[in-house]
């Protein structure tokens, strides 16, 4: 695993989480970041653990809403009087009265070997340090970090929480609310702590101290799905502006994020009612593959993170259509940029085109 990071100026190369003040190495040190597998000991065994878990969640993603579908036709044709019917959806029963539990010391240690089979690389334009420093100083800035593409899932996401330092772990991902309340998909994805994407709710979330007071935010979600392929990098973003709002309205720094890969590693239905009925609900509700044309993770498509720097967003109580428009301008321009400036360490990217709809 390679894990390049640029502080400051993005042609200077340094060691990953060198603090630039004391601030800066009180929040590490208080954060250690766990050690990343290193490549020259990588093994099959470790990415054949990796490609298992990844099955896991790609299985849960597109087995349990058709499951929770079929749990309501077995009551319609058999009746609440029989026990078959109970039995069936005992699971889904358990799920809706039990909470979302947000395990972190399950995602950032039993769930490492998913960095493995995804070769997973990160290339960060603002360490670290600097961002807690930014957090815990007298700045006391929150940062809202806008991820894109979406993909199928975000195997990008998933590897940047597993090696992301503690101090991170209490930051929320904002999803939509309907993954937060459909049994079962609620526990298996909301291990990675999620929150409601609605700007009502992303507006508590910024009045909590510390990192749990962030927030992680795929801009173009559901929709974005439904235009990932393997030969033209689609973006919903030309109309997405309500994030750059809020980030205006509550002073939030915006850092764009890119995850190269997360639309390679599965392929998707785009097309038919159920893909629309899926748009509609928020949940994935259409067929998608990648191993041998099964619901299972491609065996050899790298993952690379690549964390832009701040884009320097004033705080304006009441922006303007211009105000939004200029910094929905300046955050579409960043993203291309990182797009044209890593391309090229993911070879299949090469020759794949950014598309911002």
């Amino acid at each position: 695993m390679n894990i390049s990071v640029y502080i400051g100026s993005p042609t200077t190369k340094v060691p990953r989480l060198t603090p630039a003040t004391e601030t800066q190495h009180h929040l590490l040190k208080m954060a250690p970041q766990l050690e990343l597998y290193d490549k020259s000991k990588s093994s099959y065994l470790l990415k054949f653990i990796g490609f298992l878990q990844t099955s896991f969640f790609t299985l849960s993603y597109l087995g349990i809403p058709f499951y929770l579908i079929s749990g309501t036709f077995v009551f319609l044709q058999h009746g609440p009087m029989t026990s078959f019917p109970w039995l069936y959806n005992l699971p889904i029963i358990i799920s809706m009265l039990l909470p979302r539990i947000h395990m972190p010391w399950f995602t950032g240690t039993i769930l490492r070997p998913m960095l493995e089979f995804f070769e997973y690389d990160f290339i960060g334009e603002t360490s670290d340090g600097e961002i807690l420093d930014s957090i815990f100083s007298g700045k006391k800035k929150k940062v809202m970090f806008v991820c894109q593409p979406h993909g199928v899932l975000s195997f990008g996401g998933f590897c940047s929480k597993i090696a992301m330092p503690p101090k991170f772990y209490p930051m929320p991902t904002a999803v939509a609310s309907s993954l937060l309340t459909t049994p079962i998909l609620k526990h298996v994805i909301g291990m990675w702590n999620l929150t409601d994407a609605s700007s009502k709710n992303l507006r508590k979330v910024f009045k909590r101290d510390g990192t749990a007071g962030c927030v992680v935010l795929y801009v173009g979600g559901i929709a974005e799905l439904f235009r990932c392929s393997q030969t033209e990098e689609r973006l919903y973003l030309s109309k997405r502006k309500g994030f750059i709002k809020i980030a205006l309205r509550e002073g939030v720094e915006i850092i764009p994020a890119y995850f190269f890969g997360n639309t390679s590693v599965l392929s998707v239905v785009t097309t038919g009612p159920i893909a629309a009925l899926a748009r509609k609900t928020g949940v994935t509700l259409t067929y998608f593959w990648g191993l041998w044309g099964l619901p299972l993770p491609r065996w050899g498509e790298k993952v690379m993170y690549v964390r832009g720097a701040p884009l320097g967003l004033p705080h304006i109580p009441e922006p303007t259509d211009e105000d939004i428009d200029k910094w929905h301008k300046v955050y579409c321009d960043e993203v291309r940029r990182i797009y044209e400036k890593y391309r090229e360490k993911i070879p299949h990217y090469a020759n794949k085109p950014l598309i911002i709809d």
